[in-house]
């Protein structure tokens, strides 16, 4: 008994889930930070606690912490943060937003498809960890960065295009494989890898 309470904990407990928490929990001081107008220690503050994203999976790759309640909160912690990163751009940078609005009717749009489809297909709403999707993620850090400095207006378009094909592949993954590790780099890449698996019995 006292190992598996051990166990359990070692799967909740742990620096990756951590860190997911973290990026949940420190949001509103976002927001707080984005309505008083402190711009300056917004951007720092920015910068710290979406570094977790990064952190959360080096620590799960690092220490072998990975498990599906890990990659449940790091969903959720994306998926919020993502989102509130739009807020933020919209609230300080109005133009940017305004002039991509089409584009995100269609990416919110292909969002929510989503998770209707992965929660008839699988249960559950999911988001998935494609390479695709972890690099829109990283986008848009740099792009909430670059937008202090400049217009990205036409950048921004171009990442949502990503997310676009993105939530699109996850959808293929799910249609086609079912089940799927949250983790799989790629709709191609499993493709690839079913067929060496026929290929080889």
């Amino acid at each position: 008994m006292k190992g598996g309470l051990v166990d359990l904990k070692r799967e909740y407990i742990n620096i990756p889930n951590t860190l997911s928490v973290s990026r949940i929990v420190l949001l509103p001081l976002l927001y707080l930070l984005v309505l008083l107008d402190m711009r300056k220690t917004m951007f720092v503050a920015y910068i710290i606690i979406a570094s977790t994203d990064y952190l959360d999976g080096k620590f799960a790759r690092r220490f072998d912490q990975s498990s599906e309640i890990g990659k449940t909160l790091d969903s959720i912690a994306d998926l919020l943060f993502y989102i509130s990163t739009a807020f933020f751009i919209y609230y300080m940078f109005p133009a940017v937003i305004l002039n991509n609005m089409y584009l995100l009717y269609v990416m919110f749009s292909l969002l929510g498809i989503s998770f209707v489809f992965s929660w008839i297909k699988l249960g559950q709403p999911v988001l998935m960890h494609t390479s695709l999707l972890r690099l829109c993620a990283v986008l848009v850090l740099f792009l909430f960065i670059l937008t202090y400095f400049m217009d990205t207006t036409l950048l921004i378009a171009g990442l949502i295009i990503l997310y676009i094909i993105g939530f699109m592949e996850e959808m293929m993954l799910w249609g086609f494989f079912g089940d799927v590790d949250r983790d799989t780099t790629s709709f191609y890449a499993l493709w690839k890898s079913k067929r060496a698996e026929k290929a080889s019995k």
